[in-house]
């Protein structure tokens, strides 16, 4: 809630227009019921002081009483209604998401059109698993998050922030790695954020990669990890950061 607030004090101080940057919103299937999203994405929409979402992410799947066709439908009515542009899920098994685009074809209206999954050097198994290969075949595309891990594969190993969740229960290796991943950041006149993030952008099917910055500095800092990709090349990328990819064989690639 305050997040939204201290976001649409940001950009009235930045004097941006509405056309200049766009905005992704959370849902979550918690309170979905008889009247769907629209008070929960109103709300929000009024605490940025916008009209629209250009971007909403379901939350986790974590109920079992839920018709996915009425969130489909919902978020149709949504669209028509112009209040917001685009959809999709955060952390959705491949399965599931699979069943979403199947009813919005069924039904024809505008199915998921991205799906956020941690994504990193060492947390790979899901976005570059079968599974989900063949619903990036299908458009859905990649919304790469926690590719830093908390911070831990920028060097901060160390302190009481939080953390997401630690699927497959890998976190002691990746922060065993954190040395050998910044030796090999720094061979390539880079920081491990930078390298970390631009390993996301190898990705054929990234549209965005999330990541925090508290500063100006770090905000271009981290955004000349397209550099890097450009000066070493994606398939190079990958290859260097091969050995630091901790899931493989331990978390199941079909997801949540």
């Amino acid at each position: 809630m305050f997040t939204d607030i201290i976001f649409s004090a940001m950009v009235r101080a930045a004097g941006l227009r509405r056309d200049e940057w766009l905005l992704s919103s959370k849902l979550w299937l918690e309170p979905f019921g008889s009247d769907g999203f629209r008070p929960q994405l109103e709300n929000a929409l009024l605490r940025v002081g916008v009209e629209h979402a250009d971007l909403v992410v379901l939350g986790d799947l974590r109920r079992d009483d839920l018709d996915l066709r009425d969130l489909v439908l919902d978020l149709a009515q949504l669209a028509d209604a112009g209040l917001i542009r685009a959809w999709g899920v955060n952390n959705w098994s491949a399965s599931s998401i699979q069943q979403l685009i199947d009813i919005a074809a069924d039904e024809g209206v505008a199915g998921p059109q991205i799906a956020q999954l941690k994504y990193s050097v060492a947390r790979r198994a899901i976005p570059d698993g079968a599974p989900f290969a063949r619903l990036w075949e299908q458009g859905l595309t990649l919304q790469a998050s926690d590719c830093l891990e908390g911070g831990v594969l920028a060097g901060t190993v160390a302190g009481d922030r939080q953390i997401g969740r630690d699927p497959g229960d890998i976190r002691e290796r990746i922060i065993a790695d954190v040395p050998a991943f910044t030796e090999l950041a720094t061979s390539l006149d880079a920081s491990p954020a930078q390298l970390g993030i631009a390993f996301t952008l190898t990705h054929p099917a990234l549209t965005t990669t999330l990541f925090g910055a508290s500063r100006i500095e770090q905000l271009h800092a981290n955004l000349d990890a397209a550099n890097l990709v450009d000066r070493i090349g994606a398939t190079e990328l990958r290859r260097l950061v091969e050995p630091f990819w901790a899931d493989r064989g331990i978390v199941d690639p079909e997801g949540p």
